[in-house]
């Protein structure tokens, strides 16, 4: 189930099949005006630089650490994963020396950081043999399976699959991601035909895509117990007042995060 919390003005989201710390952040809390009022954490939108680091500041700061102390995604919307130490650590508004649209790590006290605005955010957690996980699982990434090599990054630390906890975040939910045929005929290629219930076709030729769901039917298919699969109920587009939606402000908008720290 996921839970609304509220940490000093920063409203975030959490899940309680995740023990570890961790946060999907929302659209409110920060400091940026106008389009991107209020908590935007995207530094490449056009928001003013100081605001935006100010609102990495505040979420940072639930975490226990300043606004270079976290590593963070750099999404192309592709499937490689990163193992990230403390050596990853991002400074705040610089580049990123890689592409990841997922990252894992076994090292204490250090927040991983993915980012979306309709994409499906999914956070990883083994308690019993400390690893997680921040994976951007947009359709194109998702298709090409970057949950199965998140997995095996995670193995590759010492996790076992059936001691893994996954939080499907807020993302476009299956009422309004309208797609051509290339997304279900690539989702059913990735899932091998596995897609009940995944997508609704309608009469104009389009289909509505179940993006959530596909993504947590992989998890099952990996071997992640079901009861420790959340998935939250909340569409971004529906709620684009509360999240940040790249379809419903047709790409005039801020971005927010998925965190988790162990």
């Amino acid at each position: 189930m996921f839970i609304e919390e509220n940490h000093n003005g920063l409203i975030y989201m959490r899940s309680d099949v995740i023990g570890a710390k961790h946060a999907f952040t929302t659209r409110f809390g920060g400091v940026s005006g106008g389009e991107f009022a209020t908590l935007n954490l995207g530094s490449n939108r056009g928001d003013e630089p100081d605001a935006v680091r100010e609102n990495y500041r505040r979420v940072c700061a639930l975490f226990g650490v300043d606004e270079n102390g976290a590593c963070v995604t750099n999404q192309v919307h592709k499937n490689e994963i990163r193992t990230v130490t403390a050596a990853d650590r991002h400074i705040c508004l610089g580049p990123t020396p890689y592409e990841a649209d997922g990252i894992v790590t076994a090292e204490r006290g250090l927040p991983l950081f993915c980012f979306t605005a309709d994409c499906v955010p999914v956070l990883l957690w083994d308690k019993k043999n400390r690893a997680v996980g921040a994976v951007h699982c947009g359709w194109r990434s998702a298709a090409t399976d970057i949950l199965g090599n998140a997995v095996k990054a995670m193995c590759a630390l010492g996790a076992q699959i059936p001691d893994l906890h996954a939080a499907v975040g807020p993302a476009i939910g299956q009422c309004c991601f309208e797609t051509d045929d290339d997304v279900p005929d690539a989702v059913d290629a990735w899932l091998c035909g596995d897609t009940a219930g995944l997508f609704r076709r309608r009469e104009d030729g389009k289909t509505m895509v179940d993006l959530k769901g596909a993504n947590a039917r992989r998890l099952t298919q990996l071997g992640v117990p079901e009861k420790q699969i959340d998935v939250s109920p909340e569409c971004t587009f529906c709620s684009h007042d509360k999240y940040w939606s790249h379809r419903y402000t047709k790409g005039r908008r801020g971005t927010q995060a998925s965190v988790i720290m162990l």
